[in-house]
Protein backbone atom coordinates (compact mmCIF):
# COMPACT_ATOMS: atom_id res chain seq x y z
CA UNK A 1 0.00 0.00 0.00
CA UNK A 2 1.47 3.61 -1.18
CA UNK A 3 0.44 6.75 0.73
CA UNK A 4 3.32 9.06 0.58
CA UNK A 5 1.95 12.38 -0.76
CA UNK A 6 2.42 14.05 -4.01
CA UNK A 7 1.76 17.53 -4.35
CA UNK A 8 0.22 18.59 -7.45
CA UNK A 9 0.75 22.16 -9.51
CA UNK A 10 -2.99 22.72 -9.50
CA UNK A 11 -3.17 22.28 -5.50
CA UNK A 12 -2.98 24.58 -2.68
CA UNK A 13 -2.49 20.73 -0.86
CA UNK A 14 -1.82 17.43 -1.41
CA UNK A 15 -2.69 14.67 -3.31
CA UNK A 16 -2.43 10.94 -1.47
CA UNK A 17 -2.09 7.75 -3.52
CA UNK A 18 -4.07 4.56 -2.66
CA UNK A 19 -2.25 1.63 -4.21
CA UNK A 20 -2.48 -2.16 -3.48
CA UNK A 21 -1.68 -4.44 -5.89
CA UNK A 22 -2.66 -7.38 -4.01
CA UNK A 23 -6.13 -6.51 -3.46
CA UNK A 24 -6.35 -4.48 -7.13
CA UNK A 25 -6.79 -1.41 -5.26
CA UNK A 26 -6.16 1.61 -7.34
CA UNK A 27 -7.45 5.01 -6.24
CA UNK A 28 -6.27 8.61 -4.68
CA UNK A 29 -7.51 10.86 -1.93
CA UNK A 30 -7.20 14.56 -2.59
CA UNK A 31 -7.23 17.84 -0.13
CA UNK A 32 -7.44 20.81 -1.73
CA UNK A 33 -7.84 23.31 1.07
CA UNK A 34 -7.90 22.67 4.51
CA UNK A 35 -8.21 27.10 5.10
CA UNK A 36 -11.87 26.79 6.43
CA UNK A 37 -11.52 23.38 8.63
CA UNK A 38 -10.81 19.58 7.95
CA UNK A 39 -11.25 18.79 3.39
CA UNK A 40 -14.67 17.13 3.38
CA UNK A 41 -16.03 15.33 0.38
CA UNK A 42 -17.49 11.87 -0.71
CA UNK A 43 -15.99 9.29 -2.22
CA UNK A 44 -16.49 8.29 -6.15
CA UNK A 45 -15.69 4.20 -7.56
CA UNK A 46 -15.49 4.63 -11.03
CA UNK A 47 -14.34 2.94 -14.03
CA UNK A 48 -11.17 5.59 -15.41
CA UNK A 49 -9.47 5.20 -19.08
CA UNK A 50 -6.13 5.52 -17.16
CA UNK A 51 -4.47 6.34 -13.29
CA UNK A 52 -3.88 10.21 -14.52
CA UNK A 53 -7.40 10.48 -15.64
CA UNK A 54 -8.29 9.37 -12.41
CA UNK A 55 -6.02 11.49 -10.62
CA UNK A 56 -7.46 14.36 -12.69
CA UNK A 57 -11.10 14.40 -12.00
CA UNK A 58 -10.08 13.29 -8.10
CA UNK A 59 -8.41 17.61 -8.70
CA UNK A 60 -11.28 19.00 -10.41
CA UNK A 61 -13.64 17.32 -7.57
CA UNK A 62 -11.55 18.40 -4.78
CA UNK A 63 -11.89 21.99 -6.03
CA UNK A 64 -14.97 21.76 -6.56
CA UNK A 65 -15.60 20.86 -2.81
CA UNK A 66 -13.26 23.30 -1.23
CA UNK A 67 -15.28 26.48 -2.90
CA UNK A 68 -18.64 24.44 -2.35
CA UNK A 69 -17.62 24.09 0.84
CA UNK A 70 -17.08 27.64 1.38
CA UNK A 71 -20.35 29.00 -0.38
CA UNK A 72 -22.44 26.61 2.30
CA UNK A 73 -20.71 28.45 5.20
CA UNK A 74 -19.54 25.46 6.42
CA UNK A 75 -16.01 24.61 8.64
CA UNK A 76 -14.98 22.45 6.23
CA UNK A 77 -12.27 22.54 3.42
CA UNK A 78 -12.49 20.42 0.10
CA UNK A 79 -10.90 17.05 -0.76
CA UNK A 80 -12.28 14.04 -2.56
CA UNK A 81 -11.49 10.18 -2.62
CA UNK A 82 -11.77 8.99 -6.26
CA UNK A 83 -11.18 5.00 -6.45
CA UNK A 84 -10.99 3.28 -9.77
CA UNK A 85 -13.64 0.47 -10.49
CA UNK A 86 -11.97 -2.81 -11.24
CA UNK A 87 -13.45 -4.10 -14.56
CA UNK A 88 -13.28 -7.69 -13.13
CA UNK A 89 -14.83 -8.94 -9.99
CA UNK A 90 -13.94 -7.48 -7.24
CA UNK A 91 -14.18 -7.81 -2.97
CA UNK A 92 -15.99 -4.61 -1.77
CA UNK A 93 -14.80 -5.26 1.25
CA UNK A 94 -11.21 -5.48 0.94
CA UNK A 95 -11.95 -2.15 -1.51
CA UNK A 96 -13.19 0.03 0.75
CA UNK A 97 -10.89 -0.97 3.82
CA UNK A 98 -8.05 0.06 2.14
CA UNK A 99 -9.42 3.61 1.48
CA UNK A 100 -10.48 3.34 5.37
CA UNK A 101 -6.54 2.92 5.86
CA UNK A 102 -5.84 5.76 4.02
CA UNK A 103 -8.07 8.21 5.72
CA UNK A 104 -7.10 6.78 9.24
CA UNK A 105 -3.39 8.02 7.97
CA UNK A 106 -4.66 11.33 7.48
CA UNK A 107 -5.69 11.60 11.36
CA UNK A 108 -8.96 13.35 10.37
CA UNK A 109 -7.28 16.36 7.45
CA UNK A 110 -10.05 14.26 5.67
CA UNK A 111 -13.43 12.99 6.08
CA UNK A 112 -15.48 10.93 3.55
CA UNK A 113 -18.97 10.35 2.84
CA UNK A 114 -20.61 8.66 -0.51
CA UNK A 115 -20.15 9.71 -3.86
CA UNK A 116 -21.12 8.22 -7.65
CA UNK A 117 -20.95 4.89 -7.23
CA UNK A 118 -21.07 4.24 -3.55
CA UNK A 119 -24.00 3.80 -0.62
CA UNK A 120 -24.70 3.92 2.96
CA UNK A 121 -23.72 0.27 3.25
CA UNK A 122 -20.22 1.15 1.97
CA UNK A 123 -20.05 3.61 4.43
CA UNK A 124 -20.57 1.58 7.29
CA UNK A 125 -17.56 -0.83 6.00
CA UNK A 126 -15.54 2.09 6.01
CA UNK A 127 -16.71 2.76 9.72
CA UNK A 128 -15.29 -0.09 10.89
CA UNK A 129 -11.89 0.89 10.40
CA UNK A 130 -12.22 4.55 10.28
CA UNK A 131 -14.15 7.29 12.62
CA UNK A 132 -13.57 9.98 9.66
CA UNK A 133 -16.69 8.87 8.07
CA UNK A 134 -20.62 9.95 6.97
CA UNK A 135 -22.89 9.08 5.41
CA UNK A 136 -24.00 6.49 7.72
CA UNK A 137 -27.53 5.57 9.17
CA UNK A 138 -28.47 7.66 12.34
CA UNK A 139 -31.53 7.72 15.07
CA UNK A 140 -34.43 9.34 13.75
CA UNK A 141 -33.91 12.80 14.03
CA UNK A 142 -30.40 13.59 13.73
CA UNK A 143 -28.71 14.45 10.42
CA UNK A 144 -27.30 11.76 8.86
CA UNK A 145 -27.98 8.65 6.12
CA UNK A 146 -27.88 9.00 2.12
CA UNK A 147 -27.29 12.87 1.19
CA UNK A 148 -29.12 12.57 -1.78
CA UNK A 149 -32.28 13.39 -0.97
CA UNK A 150 -31.01 16.80 0.38
CA UNK A 151 -28.78 17.16 -2.77
CA UNK A 152 -31.73 16.83 -5.10
CA UNK A 153 -33.88 19.68 -2.50
CA UNK A 154 -31.39 22.24 -3.00
CA UNK A 155 -31.33 21.78 -6.79
CA UNK A 156 -34.99 21.80 -6.88
CA UNK A 157 -35.80 24.79 -4.93
CA UNK A 158 -32.90 26.86 -6.38
CA UNK A 159 -34.66 25.82 -10.15
CA UNK A 160 -38.24 27.26 -8.28
CA UNK A 161 -36.66 29.99 -6.82
CA UNK A 162 -34.66 31.48 -10.19
CA UNK A 163 -37.31 30.13 -12.23
CA UNK A 164 -39.82 32.71 -10.49
CA UNK A 165 -37.02 35.62 -10.33
CA UNK A 166 -35.65 35.30 -13.77
CA UNK A 167 -38.42 34.09 -15.61
CA UNK A 168 -41.16 35.45 -13.60
CA UNK A 169 -43.09 32.33 -13.89
CA UNK A 170 -43.08 28.96 -12.34
CA UNK A 171 -42.07 25.00 -12.79
CA UNK A 172 -45.44 24.51 -14.01
CA UNK A 173 -46.04 23.56 -17.73
CA UNK A 174 -42.19 24.26 -18.28
CA UNK A 175 -40.32 21.30 -19.78
CA UNK A 176 -37.45 20.11 -17.89
CA UNK A 177 -34.69 18.08 -19.45
CA UNK A 178 -33.03 15.76 -16.65
CA UNK A 179 -29.94 13.94 -17.64
CA UNK A 180 -29.43 11.32 -15.20
CA UNK A 181 -31.96 9.52 -13.22
CA UNK A 182 -29.95 8.24 -10.14
CA UNK A 183 -30.57 9.20 -6.67
CA UNK A 184 -30.15 12.62 -7.35
CA UNK A 185 -31.60 12.65 -10.81
CA UNK A 186 -34.62 10.38 -10.00
CA UNK A 187 -35.69 12.40 -6.78
CA UNK A 188 -35.73 15.91 -8.49
CA UNK A 189 -37.80 14.20 -11.04
CA UNK A 190 -40.57 13.44 -8.66
CA UNK A 191 -39.99 16.93 -7.20
CA UNK A 192 -40.51 18.47 -10.67
CA UNK A 193 -43.74 16.28 -11.50
CA UNK A 194 -45.11 17.12 -8.18
CA UNK A 195 -44.53 20.68 -9.23
CA UNK A 196 -46.52 20.64 -12.49
CA UNK A 197 -43.35 20.38 -14.92
CA UNK A 198 -43.24 18.36 -18.43
CA UNK A 199 -40.08 16.18 -18.00
CA UNK A 200 -37.50 14.53 -20.43
CA UNK A 201 -35.44 12.25 -18.94
CA UNK A 202 -31.94 9.85 -20.02
CA UNK A 203 -29.87 7.54 -18.06
CA UNK A 204 -27.32 5.15 -19.27
CA UNK A 205 -29.08 2.53 -17.22
CA UNK A 206 -32.12 1.95 -19.56
CA UNK A 207 -34.48 -0.01 -17.31
CA UNK A 208 -34.19 2.44 -14.27
CA UNK A 209 -34.72 5.39 -16.82
CA UNK A 210 -37.77 3.50 -18.41
CA UNK A 211 -38.97 2.32 -15.08
CA UNK A 212 -39.18 5.89 -13.98
CA UNK A 213 -40.52 7.30 -17.01
CA UNK A 214 -43.83 5.06 -16.48
CA UNK A 215 -43.92 6.36 -13.14
CA UNK A 216 -44.13 9.91 -13.76
CA UNK A 217 -45.07 10.37 -17.57
CA UNK A 218 -42.18 11.26 -18.48
CA UNK A 219 -40.88 10.91 -22.27
CA UNK A 220 -37.50 9.32 -22.16
CA UNK A 221 -34.73 11.15 -24.51
CA UNK A 222 -31.23 9.12 -25.65
CA UNK A 223 -28.52 10.00 -23.49
CA UNK A 224 -26.50 11.47 -26.35
CA UNK A 225 -29.47 14.11 -27.25
CA UNK A 226 -30.71 14.80 -23.65
CA UNK A 227 -28.42 18.07 -23.66
CA UNK A 228 -29.89 19.50 -27.16
CA UNK A 229 -33.29 18.37 -26.76
CA UNK A 230 -36.18 21.43 -27.09
CA UNK A 231 -36.53 22.06 -23.47
CA UNK A 232 -36.96 25.36 -20.75
CA UNK A 233 -34.85 24.01 -18.75
CA UNK A 234 -31.57 21.36 -17.99
CA UNK A 235 -31.16 19.67 -15.24
CA UNK A 236 -27.57 17.95 -15.71
CA UNK A 237 -27.67 14.99 -13.10
CA UNK A 238 -24.67 13.01 -14.00
CA UNK A 239 -21.34 12.78 -14.86
CA UNK A 240 -19.12 15.91 -14.94
CA UNK A 241 -17.62 18.11 -18.41
CA UNK A 242 -21.39 17.82 -19.95
CA UNK A 243 -21.49 21.59 -20.50
CA UNK A 244 -18.17 22.07 -23.37
CA UNK A 245 -17.25 23.58 -26.72
CA UNK A 246 -18.88 21.11 -28.77
CA UNK A 247 -22.11 20.64 -26.53
CA UNK A 248 -23.04 24.29 -25.75
CA UNK A 249 -23.84 25.21 -29.42
CA UNK A 250 -26.67 22.73 -29.69
CA UNK A 251 -28.34 23.64 -26.02
CA UNK A 252 -31.93 25.18 -26.26
CA UNK A 253 -32.52 25.68 -22.81
CA UNK A 254 -32.26 29.04 -21.31
CA UNK A 255 -31.66 27.73 -17.91
CA UNK A 256 -29.38 25.29 -16.29
CA UNK A 257 -29.36 23.83 -13.22
CA UNK A 258 -28.46 20.44 -11.97
CA UNK A 259 -26.74 17.83 -9.21
CA UNK A 260 -23.81 17.17 -11.53
CA UNK A 261 -20.45 17.99 -10.28
CA UNK A 262 -18.02 20.08 -12.77
CA UNK A 263 -20.87 20.40 -15.19
CA UNK A 264 -18.26 22.48 -17.09
CA UNK A 265 -15.65 21.41 -18.61
CA UNK A 266 -13.32 24.30 -18.24
CA UNK A 267 -14.18 27.73 -16.82
CA UNK A 268 -14.34 29.33 -20.56
CA UNK A 269 -17.46 27.44 -21.16
CA UNK A 270 -19.45 29.45 -18.19
CA UNK A 271 -18.46 32.54 -20.56
CA UNK A 272 -20.08 30.78 -23.80
CA UNK A 273 -23.22 29.93 -22.37
CA UNK A 274 -23.62 33.99 -21.05
CA UNK A 275 -22.77 34.60 -24.51
CA UNK A 276 -26.00 32.80 -25.82
CA UNK A 277 -28.02 33.93 -23.34
CA UNK A 278 -28.42 31.35 -21.26
CA UNK A 279 -28.22 31.13 -17.64
CA UNK A 280 -26.09 29.00 -15.32
CA UNK A 281 -26.34 28.18 -11.85
CA UNK A 282 -23.28 27.12 -10.49
CA UNK A 283 -23.21 23.59 -9.53
CA UNK A 284 -21.61 23.58 -6.30
CA UNK A 285 -23.91 26.83 -5.33
CA UNK A 286 -27.11 24.62 -5.98
CA UNK A 287 -25.78 20.92 -5.44
CA UNK A 288 -24.26 21.44 -1.98
CA UNK A 289 -27.52 19.54 -0.05
CA UNK A 290 -25.53 16.48 0.15
CA UNK A 291 -22.25 17.61 2.00
CA UNK A 292 -24.44 19.82 4.16
CA UNK A 293 -26.11 17.44 5.55
CA UNK A 294 -22.66 14.99 5.96
CA UNK A 295 -21.14 17.63 7.81
CA UNK A 296 -24.11 18.40 10.07
CA UNK A 297 -24.17 14.35 10.68
CA UNK A 298 -20.04 14.47 11.37
CA UNK A 299 -21.30 17.41 13.89
CA UNK A 300 -24.03 15.14 15.32
CA UNK A 301 -26.37 17.92 14.61
CA UNK A 302 -30.06 17.87 13.87
CA UNK A 303 -32.47 16.91 10.80
CA UNK A 304 -34.20 20.19 11.31
CA UNK A 305 -30.27 22.09 11.37
CA UNK A 306 -29.68 20.61 7.56
CA UNK A 307 -33.19 21.26 6.62
CA UNK A 308 -32.74 24.99 7.47
CA UNK A 309 -29.21 25.49 5.63
CA UNK A 310 -30.67 23.41 2.72
CA UNK A 311 -33.23 26.09 2.55
CA UNK A 312 -30.19 28.77 2.18
CA UNK A 313 -29.17 27.19 -0.81
CA UNK A 314 -31.59 29.12 -3.43
CA UNK A 315 -30.63 32.40 -1.97
CA UNK A 316 -27.16 32.04 -2.56
CA UNK A 317 -27.98 31.18 -6.15
CA UNK A 318 -30.05 34.51 -6.29
CA UNK A 319 -27.44 37.00 -4.97
CA UNK A 320 -24.89 35.28 -7.62
CA UNK A 321 -27.33 35.50 -10.67
CA UNK A 322 -28.29 39.14 -9.29
CA UNK A 323 -24.21 40.08 -9.24
CA UNK A 324 -23.52 37.90 -12.85
CA UNK A 325 -26.25 40.45 -14.31
CA UNK A 326 -25.30 43.62 -12.56
CA UNK A 327 -21.56 43.09 -13.28
CA UNK A 328 -21.98 41.22 -16.71
CA UNK A 329 -19.71 38.82 -15.71
CA UNK A 330 -20.31 34.63 -16.16
CA UNK A 331 -22.22 33.24 -13.39
CA UNK A 332 -19.49 30.79 -12.72
CA UNK A 333 -16.84 33.43 -12.62
CA UNK A 334 -18.64 35.39 -9.58
CA UNK A 335 -19.35 32.34 -7.55
CA UNK A 336 -15.87 31.45 -8.14
CA UNK A 337 -14.61 34.81 -6.96
CA UNK A 338 -16.69 34.63 -3.96
CA UNK A 339 -15.66 31.17 -2.50
CA UNK A 340 -11.78 32.20 -3.17
CA UNK A 341 -12.49 35.15 -1.21
CA UNK A 342 -14.44 33.60 1.93
CA UNK A 343 -11.20 30.72 2.02
CA UNK A 344 -8.56 33.49 1.26
CA UNK A 345 -10.29 35.32 4.42
CA UNK A 346 -9.72 32.04 6.77
CA UNK A 347 -6.24 31.63 5.41
CA UNK A 348 -5.27 35.27 6.38
CA UNK A 349 -7.32 34.16 10.00
CA UNK A 350 -5.15 31.48 10.45
CA UNK A 351 -2.16 33.34 9.72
Amino acid sequence: MVHQPVRHHDFQEMLYPIHDETQNVLGVIAIHSTALGPAAGGCRLWHYESEKLLALDAVRLARGMSYKNAMAGLPFGGGKAVLQRPAIPFNRKSLFKALASAVELLEGQYVTAEDVGTTVADMQLLRQHTRYVAGLDTPEGRAGGDPSPWTAMGVFESMRAAVQQSFASNLKGLTVAVQGTGNVGGRLCRMLHEAGAKLLISDVDQSRCAKLAAELGATVVSPDNIVACDADILAPCALGGVLNEESIPSIKAKFICGGANNQLRSEADGNRLREMGIVYAPDYVVNSGGIINVVAEYMEESTEQVRTRVQQIAGRLLTVLAMAEQERLATNVVADRIAEGIIREARRDVA
